[in-house]
């Protein structure tokens, strides 16, 4: 072999080295013989350095990949025969070796199972289980190899493709791992189910790293051999052994969880569930709030959400079938388990609590069933509505404003539990209503003295509310005379108690989110809208300190506005003098940042040209407020244009361009309402301003500048034709 090149697999070696050893790789992959040198290598132990045998296992499984049908009957046998003295030899070396080439042996291991155990080498695992025997480092191995073939034949996070010369085509490979996974229940599942009660029994208080390795095979391979090889007194009693072992008990538990996630007989898995709860409560798991074991307690949520789940399925099947007895039994079997479910919804840790919900949400969905609900149940719901309130909470570690992973791992949990309010609500929409509004009116009542994140989800729960009790078009505040009410009083509350001003930005947004979305409250009751209005357009909104919440206002109150013009009226002259400083057309120079960024311009563009045209004034007065709008932007689009002209420097020149682009931008915004449909025509002051806009990009193209202003120019070419305007 190359020495030289291979100098380049250190991962501290120089680019060149590296550049060389990569070329090498490729030279020996077209090589019809260099894999033999490679093979040789492997099995006579040539190499100490770990990064050339890792690249000699990636040269054969490169071959046994893709190569492997243009071999000899020898040459495939000297593949097998390496692999067998490699794996004998482990037996032997001192110091075992390193994780990632044992990982890498056992791939390559399980790609020339899968080519040749149906045809060439049906004793594979015999032939492997001779070798290794009870030998610890040869179980770790063997664990490994069984663990990539599962990879192989069923794991979904693998793309699997066919390789022409080997298969033929694309379906042949779901096939023949078919055919393979048939031919291992016929040929050796049991005596493979056999080795790994061996394993966990001989190791048991020798070797927590192989049992954990073993109890993840048996939690893979369960999934589709015959269930009654695991689920068995003699390896049921071993796991739930395993389960009070702290190093085991995580792997026992995720071994469990795919018992019990098997597809069986509804019966036959009400029984098997049922006998390890009464195992699992008796040995005391069920006190959940006596363990400290996070990680633990995490899986054995998974568990109990799996269980949980798996009784629902047989409740559901049993219905179906019209077996009313054991879906009785069933029914009071999900039952004892809320208890335990509910201990898991409310856990401080939101990874414990996560992994519950889906036992929740189809326990409701039960109930959603049913024509009446006991006293228990309807307590349970309760329960539960009130798990999701607290768990909806903020907690004092959250970063508003540098949000990270563990922010985005909230933000997700928050959309679950949104979808469980939404479940509660089909279940008892009364009591969704009724206990959102006992949290906040007694809280808005006093949000003065309250932790921002108790208001934030008193306003939050209002904000969910339209979704979890939809109408249609938005008509929260009509029909059912109740819920109409209840909402139209909170929703006084919330304009009215002052609580916009609260000093958090969690609480300021979503004040403004709710308002948005309750929109038809103000045509209900139009005398809140001045202080909705002055709370988007001073400090709380529009002003406010914090870009974010600038940035969502201004899309908010163009969304706001839009949705009321017909009430805007008598506001519109003051809220165009209020936002008039906020359409200046940022200056690019002197490192000044404007208070919105221009994508927020966009969005106070168009409501300003919505407010005028959609007014009740004559055309006279549209036209007067159109001139003011868009003369200053005109003004300093010129003044712009002329630094543009003026600039040498590059990147200058494209940041003045991107401002003008940005000028006819605004424009076009203001004039984004203007139709037949919607008012009357644009005045022509308007189409004056736009057309100068026009031209005097036009003459700056003709100038060498088109790869900058090209943008701008094609925009307003897009409005004018739109307005039917003949350029000259």
């Amino acid at each position: 072999m190359d020495e030289q090149a291979l100098l380049g697999l250190n991962p501290n070696a120089d680019s060149d080295f590296r550049q060389r050893a990569l070329a090498y790789f490729e030279q020996l992959k077209i090589s019809p013989d260099a894999w033999q040198v490679c093979a040789e290598a492997l099995a006579q132990k040539t190499y100490s350095d770990d990064h050339v045998k890792f690249f000699c296992f990636q040269v054969l499984e490169h071959q046994v990949k893709y190569k492997y049908s243009e071999l000899s009957t020898a040459q495939q046998q000297l593949i097998r025969g390496t692999l067998l003295s490699w794996l004998q030899a482990q037996m032997l070396n001192p110091q075992p070796e390193k994780t990632f080439i044992r990982n890498k042996a056992a791939q390559v291991f399980a790609l020339l199972f899968v080519t040749e155990y149906l045809t060439k080498w049906p004793k594979f695992f015999f032939d492997i289980l001779s070798v290794v025997d009870l030998n610890p480092r040869g179980v770790d191995l063997y664990l490994r190899i069984l663990m990539a073939i599962d990879s192989e034949l069923v794991d979904r996070d693998v793309v699997h493709t066919s390789e022409a010369s080997n298969f033929g085509c694309t379906g042949f490979e779901a096939r023949r791992n078919t055919l393979i996974k048939d031919t291992m229940r016929e040929q050796c599942i049991p005596n493979l189910v056999e080795s790994w009660y061996q394993i966990l029994h001989n190791y048991q208080y020798t070797n927590s790293e192989v049992l954990c390795q073993c109890l993840e095979v048996v939690g893979a391979y369960v999934s589709w051999i015959d269930l009654s090889l695991i689920a068995n007194d003699r390896f049921i009693n071993m796991l739930l052994g395993h389960m009070s072992v702290e190093v085991l008990r995580e792997e026992a538990c995720d071994c469990l969880f795919e018992i019990v996630n098997k597809g069986m007989d509804p019966v036959d898995k009400m029984k098997l569930v049922e006998s390890l709860c009464q195992v699992l409560q008796t040995a005391g798991f069920f006190s959940i709030d006596q363990e400290e074991d996070l990680d633990f307690v995490a899986r054995f949520s998974k568990l109990v959400n799996g269980m949980g789940q798996s009784l629902i399925v047989s409740w559901t099947k049993l219905i179906k079938n019209g077996a009313v007895k054991n879906a009785q039994e069933a029914l009071e079997a999900i039952e004892t388990k809320v208890p335990l479910m509910l201990q898991l919804l409310v856990h401080e840790d939101d990874d414990i609590s996560s992994n519950i919900i889906g036992f929740c949400y189809d326990y409701l969905h039960i109930l959603k069933q049913l024509s009446v609900l006991s006293d228990q149940q309807k307590a349970n719901v309760e329960a539960i509505m009130l798990a999701v309130m607290k768990k909806l909470t903020y907690d004092e570690e959250y970063n508003f404003e540098n949000e990270g992973e563990d922010e985005a791992m909230f933000v997700e949990y928050r959309k679950q539990l949104k979808l469980l309010l939404d479940r509660l609500a089909q279940v008892s929409p009364e009591l969704v209503l009724a206990s959102v509004r006992r949290v906040f009116s007694a809280t808005l009542q006093n949000w003065q003295t309250t932790r921002f994140m108790e208001v934030e989800v008193a306003v939050r729960l209002l904000y969910m509310l339209a979704e979890a009790l939809p109408v249609s078009h938005g008509a929260h505040f009509s029909g059912d005379v109740s819920k109409a009410s209840a909402l139209q009083d909170m929703m006084r509350t919330l304009v009215t108690s002052g609580v916009s001003s609260y000093q958090h930005t969690s609480v300021t947004l979503e004040f403004f989110e709710t308002v948005v979305r309750y929109e038809k409250f103000f045509t209900v009751e139009p005398q809140h809208i001045p202080c909705v209005l002055m709370a988007f357009l001073d400090h709380r909104g529009l002003w406010h300190s914090s870009a974010k919440v600038r940035s969502r206002t201004a899309y908010l109150f163009s969304r706001f506005v839009k949705s009321l013009n017909k009430q805007m009226n008598p506001y519109i002259e003051d809220i165009l003098n209020r936002i008039q400083d906020l359409l200046a057309l940022s200056p690019p120079e002197n490192g000044y940042q404007s208070l919105l960024s221009s994508d927020d311009q966009l969005f106070i563009y168009e409501t300003a040209g919505a407010l005028i045209v959609n007014s009740e004034y004559p055309a006279e007065h549209k036209q007067a407020l159109m001139k003011d709008l868009l003369t200053p932007l005109m003004e300093r689009f010129k003044v712009l244009l002329e630094k543009l002209m003026m600039a040498q420097d590059e990147e200058r020149q494209v940041s003045l361009a991107d401002s003008l682009n940005h000028a006819v931008g605004f424009a076009r915004c203001s004039s984004r309402e203007q139709s037949p449909r919607t008012g009357p025509p644009r005045p022509r002051r308007d189409q004056e301003l736009q057309f100068i806009i026009y031209k005097e990009a036009v003459r700056v193209y003709h100038l060498h500048w088109s790869c900058t202003l090209l943008p701008a120019y094609c925009g307003v070419c897009g409005i004018f034709c739109k307005m039917g305007v003949i350029f000259p």
